[in-house]
This record gives C-alpha cells, structure tokens and sequence, in this order.
C-alpha cells in the first residue's frame, strides 16, 4: 500500500492524531517523518538520517510558514467576517495537508522496501535521525495507537 494512502488509514485509527499532535506540538516532531519511518520499517540510519534532512528542509521552507498562518487564523479578526475568515483558514489547512502529502511522497520515493523495524523502534529511529528528544512514552503511545 502506498505511504498516502497507509497514513490515510492509519491517522483515521482511534489515538492517531492525537499521539501525532502531541508528538508535533509538544515534542517538536515531525509527524511525516515518524509515520513514514513506521510504514517503512526504518532502520538503516544512513536513510534515516537522509529523510530526517528532506523533512528538515521541507518543514522549515513550507510546513512551518504554513501551519503558522493557518493558526494565526483560527480566531476572530477585527474588521473580517468569520465565515471570510474561516474559508481561507479551510484553504490553508488544504495546502498544509498538500504539503504534507508532497513530503511523504518524496520520502517514499527514498525507500527501497522495507527494514524490518518494528513500529516502536522505528520511531524511536526516526526521533533519534530528527535529533530532537521525544519522551519514550510518547512513542511508545503512537507505536500503540498504530498497532
């Protein structure tokens, strides 16, 4: 199954998004990057250390501008009409999943099968390739969530 539509599957699954959230939001993770290690089984530190620098590079020159303004959108704005308002934050939110859809094919396109990681270690790879800490139990509640 292709990484999209896996991720698709795997994010509707019940504690998903909110592990991911709180993995991005208060562990700075890079949720693309965490996912993609776990579909692809990631071991090899040479590729995760490869697709940590895409992500890297992705998330500082769109990801983070992006989701940035679709925040800074989300309450009201003296003198713009909330349904104005909320419309564009709609449009926004669309270019950030594009932008994240456009990061998980390209590191896709890295992966040559699969490792043979199990999920925890996986993330636990691709946290370590971020170089940013993640609680273990914080993995260890996506690893769970996943399955």
């Amino acid at each position: 199954m292709a990484l999209w539509d896996w991720t698709l599957k795997a994010y509707a699954g019940a504690g998903v998004p909110e592990a991911c959230l709180t993995l991005q939001d208060q562990h700075g993770q890079n949720t693309s990057l965490l996912l993609w290690a776990v579909w692809a089984e990631a071991a090899d530190t040479v590729l995760l250390a490869r697709a940590a620098d895409v992500a890297r590079r992705w998330e500082a020159l769109s990801l983070t501008p992006i989701r940035a303004v679709r925040r800074a959108l989300k309450p009201a704005f003296d003198g713009i009409g909330d349904r104005d308002r909320e419309g564009l934050r709609e449009d926004v939110k669309a270019v950030e999943l594009r932008a994240e859809r456009v990061l998980m094919e390209s590191l896709e396109a890295l992966t040559d099968g699969h490792g043979g990681a199990h999920a925890l270690a996986a993330l636990e790879a691709a946290a370590a390739a971020w170089g940013k800490p993640a609680p273990a139990e914080a993995l260890a509640a996506l690893a769970a969530a996943l399955g």
